[in-house]
């Protein structure tokens, strides 16, 4: 079983209430052979939200508030998930805070790119998981 970013599911949990609906992850979710998850709103954080991006080795929203915690306790969530169910693939949604997995914002708000992972990303690929973004697809 795969896990995947339920933004890219077509589920409307982004920051903004929206979605970032990609065919080919819906499609795996129709058959069966994907489970889609938000470790944002796992860790307690409401859709919509104030967006975020990570400082160092904090969470801030734009509003300068420290939302780690929730951070960590989404991808603590979504690991338990993902090993109740076997999962060794997540397709996550490339440059998010959590999901990011390569490439995240820099923490400027100003959409600017550095090397790096989001919160649930690391913590599945420190577990053995196989990360992939709607981008390798």
């Amino acid at each position: 079983m795969i896990i995947v970013s339920a933004c890219l599911a077509g589920i409307k949990c982004r920051y903004d209430g929206l979605d970032n609906a990609c065919q080919k992850i819906i499609e795996l979710v129709k058959r069966g052979e994907a489970l889609p998850l938000c470790p944002e709103q796992l860790g307690g954080l409401s859709t919509p939200r104030i967006p975020a991006e990570i400082i160092k080795d904090r969470v801030i929203n734009f509003q300068g508030i420290d939302i780690t915690e929730n951070f960590i306790i989404g991808a603590a969530e979504t690991l338990k998930i993902a090993k109740m169910i076997n999962c060794k693939l997540a397709i996550l949604k490339q440059r998010s805070p959590s999901c990011g997995f390569g490439q995240i914002y820099d923490g400027s708000h100003s959409n600017k790119l550095i090397p790096g992972n989001g919160i649930t990303a690391q913590l599945l690929n420190n577990n053995g998981i196989n990360i992939r973004t709607e981008y390798d697809l």
